[in-house]
Formats: C-alpha cells, sequence, structure tokens
C-alpha cells in the first residue's frame, strides 16, 4: 500500500516546545500520527538523545535544521543526521547547488556504510513567514512563487528529495519537476485555527487538492484543548 494514501501518514507534526518532557508527551498522546518534526529550538535545548528517545516510541524523526553553511560543513551534518536515524532531514536550497549536492551525497554513502535507510533531503525554498516585501528588503526577487520555483529547480538538479515550499507554489513546483520530487508544505492551518506568525498559509483540504505529499502541522494539533482529537479532524478533512 502507497503510505501517501493514508492521510495520517502525511501528517508532520511540528514539536514547537521547549523541552523533551512535553515533546514525548505529545508523540505518546498522538499515537495516530507516525512522522515528528524537530526543529531547531528543541534540538538546541536537547540534543540528539532526543531523536533516539522519538524513535523509541516507533516514530520516525523529521529533523528541521534548516542547513546552510560551507558544503562541507552541511555534508558532516547530513552524515550526522543519517547516524541519528533521521527519516527527514531540511537544507537551504538558497546555499547552493554544491552545498546540497555534497549533502545527498554524503547522507547517501553514509547510509550504505550503515546499511540503513538514507533520509530525505528537502531543500527549503522561501519561509512562509516571508511576503514579496521581506524578500526585497534582503535582496531576493520581489516574487515568492519565482524564487520558489528557481530554488526548487536548483534542489532537484543537485539531488534533493524534494523541497519546502508554501501551498501557493505547490502546483508550480509540480508542473515544472514531475510527479517523483516530493512537496512538504508548512504553514497549515485548518479553517477553526488561527494563522498565527503564517503569512502564506493554506488549509489541509486545499493543500492536499494541490497536490502537497506531506503537512506540517504544529500548534493547531499541539496546543489544542485535545490534540488527539485536533489530529482526527485534521485526518477528516483530508479525507473528505
Amino acid at each position: 500500500m502507497n503510505r501517501l494514501a493514508d492521510p495520517a501518514a502525511r501528517i508532520i507534526i511540528a514539536l514547537d516546545v521547549e523541552s523533551r518532557g512535553p515533546a514525548l508527551d505529545l508523540v505518546r498522546e498522538l499515537p495516530e500520527a507516525e512522522i515528528f518534526k524537530v526543529g531547531l529550538e528543541l534540538f538546541t535545548a536537547e540534543g540528539p538523545a532526543l531523536l533516539e528517545d522519538i524513535r523509541a516510541l516507533g516514530k520516525q524523526v523529521f529533523l528541521d535544521l534548516k542547513l546552510h553553511d560551507i558544503p562541507n560543513t552541511v555534508a558532516g551534518a547530513a552524515r550526522l543526521g543519517v547516524r541519528h536515524g533521521a527519516r527527514m532531514m531540511t537544507i537551504h536550497a538558497s546555499g547552493g547547488a554544491e552545498m546540497m549536492s555534497g549533502a545527498a551525497e554524503a547522507a547517501r554513502a553514509e547510509s550504505a556504510r550503515l546499511g540503513a535507510a538514507k533520509p530525505l533531503l528537502l531543500g527549503v525554498t522561501i519561509l512562509t513567514s516571508l511576503k514579496n516585501d521581506d524578500l526585497a528588503a534582503i535582496g531576493m526577487m520581489p516574487d515568492a512563487g519565482a524564487q520558489v520555483l528557481r530554488l526548487a529547480v536548483l534542489a532537484a538538479g543537485a539531488g534533493m528529495d524534494g523541497v519546502v515550499c508554501a501551498a501557493q507554489e505547490i502546483e508550480i513546483v509540480r508542473k515544472k519537476i514531475g510527479p517523483g520530487f516530493l512537496i512538504v508544505t508548512p504553514g497549515i492551518r485548518p479553517a477553526w485555527a488561527a494563522a498565527q506568525d503564517q503569512k502564506r498559509i493554506m488549509t489541509p483540504a486545499e493543500a492536499v487538492g494541490r497536490g502537497s505529499d506531506y503537512l506540517v502541522v504544529g500548534r493547531p494539533v499541539t496546543r489544542a484543548s485535545s490534540p488527539r482529537e485536533a489530529f482526527r479532524k485534521i485526518v477528516e478533512e483530508m479525507s473528505a
């Protein structure tokens, strides 16, 4: 069975908490969820040991550190991600083709050496917190869609397994690159949830309809009075 046919398997829960205890509590409270995202804040607080704890509970880890450094450093980080059993890892596509291709090769070689599955490497395009005016202010073209497409093509050519992009860019990326390239969509907010600090957002049903492979959902689930019920509501929305 194609795992992406199961809506629950397509939801990545963002563990936007500050420490190990609340993070593992959420993992235990969401038995239907399969993938949990550990971002920069939580990883800085708890380190690689937390990844082992999550995997010990039978779950997969999306290590979302958005790596961006010289090629040799990023390649080394990719090797360590393999050793720690990350299922997915993110790398800023704006770091360039050499950086991304070096990380992809390092991950392949380390996976082969260990006899382990290679993590899915995802190129981060444009953060969902940025608007066109923000891009212009930092010297990029003030067109989020065009910039996302440029970086997605670069990521595909450098050996990335997919990209992270806002739902608004799903269709242009899919049309340009094709169906075998993964698209992971952050900024997902159910119709009943507040937008908070995300500016380019979309509901789960809309994102799935446009062709997203995985949806990253955080506070609408993790800060709900009943996270498990909120997760189930999102699954129902996707199924509908």
